[in-house]
């Protein structure tokens, strides 16, 4: 391949193209993943929340809840005081769903497909817990009770059927020094919420938004 070629080429300038290198069958991954057999990464998964990863739902106050749909998949945050997913038992969690904008993507999601995955997170901790299973809406008076907060209850609370549990380790965390406090990001070092919004949308005020925005969301947190 001469010169000019070879700068045109996926591979040189834009890999990203180049399907030729594609692993896109599981002999394929495996060739390059082998399968794992160590204990530590075997033996952690179980079809239960297990009392040793009970504790670490107990403090988290952030998770990530991933869904499917007819439309594709999602993710979507959920945070509130440590523990504000509740153990049930150690096959069922509950998740409410707090105050939001009411595009209820996760929710309408599990309406098609009850599949769901959740990742949480610990500020500190480096390992994280995932949780995969199934789950449906609830909107039972004395479900929506049991989480009453600051007086105000949630519209719905996800009921998880759990069928695995187990921890990531902390290489990622680690790697992306994620509660490094030195390498926090400055809110101001990117668009503001309102900048986004008045660039996609003639009818937001970006400038009243921002103004606005931490205001609203202390009196509207719940």
């Amino acid at each position: 391949m001469d010169a000019a070629a070879l700068a045109t080429s996926p591979g040189v300038d834009a890999p990203w193209l180049d399907r030729a290198h594609d692993l896109s069958t599981l002999d394929a991954l495996r060739g390059v993943y082998p399968a794992p057999t160590a204990p530590a990464t075997l033996d952690k998964e179980c079809d239960h929340v297990h009392p040793l990863y009970r504790p670490f739902i107990e403090a988290s106050p952030f998770a990530i809840l991933a869904t499917r749909g007819p439309h594709g998949l999602d993710t979507s945050p959920r945070g509130d005081g440590p523990g504000f997913v509740e153990i049930a038992d150690p096959r069922t969690l509950l998740l409410p769903d707090r105050r939001g904008n009411h595009r209820i993507d996760s929710l309408r999601n599990v309406v098609n497909d009850p599949a769901v995955a959740l990742l949480f997170l610990i500020p500190g901790i480096g390992e994280c817990l995932r949780v995969n299973g199934h789950a449906r809406i609830s909107a039972a008076p004395a479900l929506l009770e049991r989480f009453v907060v600051e007086g105000q209850s949630p519209k719905s609370v996800l009921v998880i059927e759990v069928h695995k549990v187990f921890f990531q380790c902390a290489r990622a965390v680690k790697r992306s020094e994620l509660w490094n406090p030195a390498r926090h990001v400055e809110r101001t070092s990117l668009p503001s919420t309102g900048s986004i919004l008045a660039g996609l949308s003639p009818r937001v005020d970006g400038a009243a938004y921002d103004a606005e925005l931490e205001e609203r969301q202390r009196r509207t947190m719940y």
